[in-house]
C-alpha cells in the first residue's frame, strides 16, 4: 500500500468522513464570514434611517423590542469594529489551547459563543446589548479562524492540502453570500433581528458537527499518541495510512499489527524529537518568536494576513451598500448580492490553483489585481463611472480570491514544524483582526475625507508595498516536506545533538 501512496490522485484521499471533518471545521470560518458581513445590508433598518424609530412606552412588556436601534456613525462604527476587537481576543487563546488541547478543544468551545452571541444581536433592546453580543461572536469567530484552517490542513492530504485548505475561504465567502442575501430581502422594519438570530442555528450546527468529529492525527502523533494518531488517520482516510505523513510521529509501519508491537517498544523512530510527545509539542505564543527556527515564518505570515485585510477587501464586504449607494443608489444592494456570489464561485474555481501554480504565485496575482482594479474604482468613483465602478469592484473581488483569500490561511501550517503551528496561527489572526478592526473602525472615517473614492487610491499604495516585500521575503512551500524544506535547512533531526 505504501507503495502505491504515491500514485494515488488528490481526489481519492477524499473520503465522506474527511468531507464531513473538512465541513465541520469550515463552519467557523462561516459564521465569521456571515458575522462580518452581516450589518451592511440591513444598516439603515438597523440604525432607524429608512423608518421612523418605534418608541417604547412605560406600559409596554419588557419582551416588546424596538423595530431599529437610533445609532451615529460612530456608535455603528464601534457596534461594527467591535466584532473584530473580539476576534483578536478569540484568535490570541484559540492557538495556545490547540497546542495544548488537541485541535477540537477550541473548536467545540467557540460554538456556544456563537450561538449565544448571535442570540444577544438579534434580541438587543439597544446599543450595548448588540455590542456584548458582537464580542461574543467575534471571540468564536476568531478562535474558529486559527483552528479551523489548521485543522483541516493536518488532516488533509498533502496532494489535496492546497484544495481543502481554500475550504476556509469558501465557507467564508459562503456566509458572507447569505447573510447579504438575507439583508437583501430582509432589511426593512425589524427584519433585521432575523438576520443576525439566524447565525445562532448556524452555530447550533456547527457544535453538533465538532463534537461528532476526531482529534487530528498529527497533533496526537507529534503529543506522543502516534497509536491513535494511526487509528484516526485511517479513520479520515478509508483505512489507508499514509507513511510519509506517519513518519513525521513515527507511527509509519506495514501493517496494524506489526505496528502495535513496534509502537509498545522504546525504539520507535520520532524523527522530529516527538518521543513520548515532549519535545514538539506546545510552542507557546512569545516561545514561537525567539526560537530562531521561526521568526522568519512569523514574519511572513504576518504580512500576508496584513495584506489580505489592508488590500481593501473589507472595505467591499462591509460598506459597499454604503458607498455605492452614492452613485447607484437602486443597484447598490444587488452589487452587494453579487459580489458575494461572485467572490464565492471564483474562490471555488481557484481552489486548485495554489497547488498547481504555487501560494506564492497566487498571492501576488491577487494583490496586483486588487492593486491595479482599487486604481481604476477610484477613479471610477471619481468621475461617476457608473458601469465602470460597478464592474471593477466585481474584478477587485475576484482578485481577492484568487490567492489573498484562500492561501493565507494555510500558509501557517506549512511555514512551521506541527509544534509551532497553534502559537504562529495565532500571531497570524491576531494580525488579521488588528488589520480588520482598523478597516472596519476607519474606512467611513477616510471615505469622508477622501470623498469621491480616493480612498482606494490607499488601498492601490497598500497593495504595491504588499507585493514588494512578499515578492522578497516569502518562500514557496507548495510540494515540500515540511518547514525545514521550505526554508532551506538542513532536517531538525540531523541538527539535535
Amino acid at each position: 500500500m505504501a507503495g502505491d501512496a504515491p500514485k494515488r490522485s488528490w481526489a481519492a484521499g477524499i473520503t465522506p468522513q474527511l468531507l464531513f471533518l473538512v465541513i465541520a471545521a469550515a463552519l467557523g470560518p462561516l459564521q465569521f464570514g456571515y458575522h462580518l458581513a452581516e450589518l451592511n445590508a440591513p444598516e439603515k433598518a438597523l440604525r432607524c434611517l429608512s423608518i421612523s424609530p418605534k418608541p417604547r412606552s412605560l406600559s409596554s412588556q419588557s419582551s416588546d423590542l424596538p423595530s431599529c436601534i437610533p445609532m451615529t456613525s460612530v456608535e455603528f462604527g464601534t457596534v461594527s469594529s467591535i466584532y473584530t476587537l473580539g476576534g483578536l481576543i478569540g484568535a490570541l487563546s484559540a492557538g495556545p489551547i490547540s497546542s495544548k488541547r488537541g485541535r477540537l478543544s477550541p473548536m467545540r468551545l467557540s460554538a456556544p459563543f456563537h450561538i449565544f452571541g448571535s442570540l444577544m444581536e438579534a434580541f438587543a433592546p439597544n446599543i450595548p446589548v448588540i455590542v456584548v453580543g458582537r464580542f461574543l461572536s467575534g471571540i468564536a469567530s476568531g478562535a474558529s479562524l486559527v483552528v479551523g484552517p489548521i485543522y483541516i490542513s493536518e488532516i488533509s492530504p498533502s496532494d489535496a492540502r492546497g484544495a481543502l485548505g481554500a475550504m476556509t475561504q469558501i465557507f467564508t465567502n459562503l456566509g458572507i453570500l447569505f447573510t447579504q442575501v438575507l439583508g437583501y430581502f430582509l432589511s426593512y422594519d425589524s427584519m433585521w433581528r432575523v438576520v443576525l438570530g439566524t447565525a445562532s442555528l448556524l452555530g447550533v450546527l456547527q457544535f453538533i458537527s465538532v463534537m461528532l468529529s476526531i482529534e487530528s492525527p498529527e497533533w496526537l502523533g507529534t503529543n506522543g499518541r502516534p497509536l491513535d494518531a494511526a487509528k484516526n488517520m485511517r479513520k479520515i482516510r478509508g483505512g489507508f495510512l499514509d507513511e510519509d505523513e506517519a513518519q513525521k510521529w513515527g507511527a509509519a509501519e506495514d501493517s496494524e499489527s506489526e505496528q502495535q508491537s513496534l509502537l509498545g517498544e522504546e525504539n520507535v523512530s520520532r524523527p522530529q524529537g516527538a518521543h513520548h510527545g515532549t519535545s514538539a509539542t506546545s510552542i507557546g505564543f512569545f516561545e514561537v518568536v525567539r526560537h530562531p527556527d521561526n521568526w522568519k515564518a512569523i514574519v511572513a505570515v504576518i504580512s500576508v494576513m496584513l495584506a489580505q485585510q489592508l488590500c481593501g477587501i473589507n472595505s467591499v464586504i462591509m460598506y459597499s451598500v454604503s458607498f455605492l449607494s452614492e452613485l447607484l443608489p437602486t443597484e447598490a444592494g444587488l452589487i452587494t448580492v453579487a459580489v458575494g456570489a461572485l467572490n464565492f464561485v471564483v474562490t471555488i474555481a481557484c481552489s486548485p490553483l495554489s497547488d498547481r501554480l504555487g501560494r506564492k504565485t497566487c498571492l501576488l496575482l491577487s494583490i496586483a489585481g486588487m492593486g491595479i482594479n482599487s486604481f481604476i474604482l477610484a477613479l471610477s468613483l471619481m468621475y461617476k463611472i457608473k458601469i465602470l465602478t460597478g464592474i471593477v469592484t466585481l474584478l477587485f473581488v475576484a482578485s481577492f480570491a484568487v490567492g489573498l483569500g484562500p492561501v493565507p490561511f494555510i500558509l501557517a501550517s506549512e511555514l512551521v514544524g506541527p509544534e509551532a503551528v497553534g502559537a504562529t496561527q495565532s500571531w497570524a489572526l491576531g494580525a488579521n483582526w488588528i488589520a480588520t478592526f482598523l478597516v472596519a473602525q476607519f474606512f467611513p472615517i477616510l471615505s469622508k475625507a477622501l470623498s469621491g473614492g480616493r480612498v482606494f487610491f490607499v488601498f492601490t499604495g497598500l497593495a504595491a508595498v504588499f507585493f514588494m516585500f512578499i515578492s522578497w521575503w516569502v518562500p514557496e512551500s507548495r510540494e515540500k516536506q515540511n518547514a525545514d524544506d521550505v526554508w532551506g535547512r538542513e532536517q531538525r533531526s540531523r541538527r539535535q545533538d
